[in-house]
């Protein structure tokens, strides 16, 4: 009997991701000259080489000829960055998710009012380094270990990278707060990343086998991968159906299906129809 697969009720690209891919796509059908982003315009290898098929080009460099346009990835950069690609002469769109400029606004926010500010996230990702130029001297965390082990003034503030989880966020606060005179949490966690990590893992709980869909270099993605494992030991982290192995889904029930924040649902829908192909088989 074939399994039953069922795809997490939120899963998927979320709205930052969707309004910056209308951007581009927009933009390189309205210009005619050339269009690149500044950086993956999100973590998610395949989309940005469907992007480079069709003539959108990743650079590294934020000066760019005029009549160039310029597209700053959904993870945001820094204002000296943002400031440089303006004063080249080149078109620049914002394409930074509204969530991760909230982030921006609240470690501004809080250095302004004199907290040193603790950001908890993946140290070197862009939206962490972004994030850091907003709020000069600002601390990263990772873990709870970290913090019991950073060197902290009597006032702090915290903000969060967008696609933490709340778990980890709450484990770091604990330590903090027995270690400062004056704590103030900014949650900036992104609404859609605590959907989709709670509907991951009610699914998990319930699967025989759990499929992640999404860039190895996205951390939301891996992030949904590390909730499903701790719930189904059958837990595949992939980017494209052509990961898939037959052998995953012997004797499974329920196959289930999550992806993370820069997955498509096209892409979600072809793993799926892969899957029966397979299954019925």
């Amino acid at each position: 009997m074939a399994p039953e697969i069922r795809i997490a009720r939120e899963a998927g690209a979320c709205f930052g991701v969707e309004r910056a891919l209308k951007m581009v796509r927009e933009a390189a059908a309205a210009t005619t000259g050339p269009i690149k982003t500044l950086g993956p315009l999100i973590h998610n290898p395949r989309v940005v080489g469907e992007l480079g098929q069709a003539g959108v080009e990743v650079t590294e460099d934020a000066v760019q000829e005029p009549g160039t346009t310029l597209v700053l990835r959904t993870h945001g950069v820094s204002p000296q960055v943002e400031e440089a690609a303006k004063a080249s002469g080149a078109t620049v769109l914002d394409a930074t998710c509204p969530f991760v400029k909230s982030v921006h606004r609240a470690a501004e926010r809080l250095s302004a009012e004199g907290y040193q500010v603790v950001l908890v996230g993946e140290k070197g990702h862009p939206e962490v380094e972004a994030t850091l130029a907003h709020a000069p001297g600002a601390l990263v965390v990772s873990s709870a270990d970290e913090a019991r082990k950073v060197e902290l003034g009597h006032k702090v503030g915290v903000v969060v990278q967008t696609t933490q989880s709340k778990q980890r966020l709450g484990e770091v606060v604990a330590v903090l707060v027995a270690r400062v005179d004056e704590l103030r949490v900014m949650n900036t966690i992104c609404a859609a990343t605590s959907g989709r990590q709670r509907a991951a893992s009610a699914l998990a709980a319930k699967a025989s086998v759990m499929i992640v869909i999404g860039g190895r270099n996205s951390a939301n993605t891996r992030r949904l991968a590390e909730i499903c494992l701790e719930a189904c030991p059958n837990t595949h982290h992939i980017e494209s159906e052509a990961e898939l192995d037959p052998a995953w889904f012997c004797d499974a029930a329920l196959v289930g299906i999550t992806a993370g924040a820069s997955t498509p649902r096209e892409h979600i829908e072809q793993v799926r129809a892969a899957i029966e192909r397979m299954v019925g088989e």
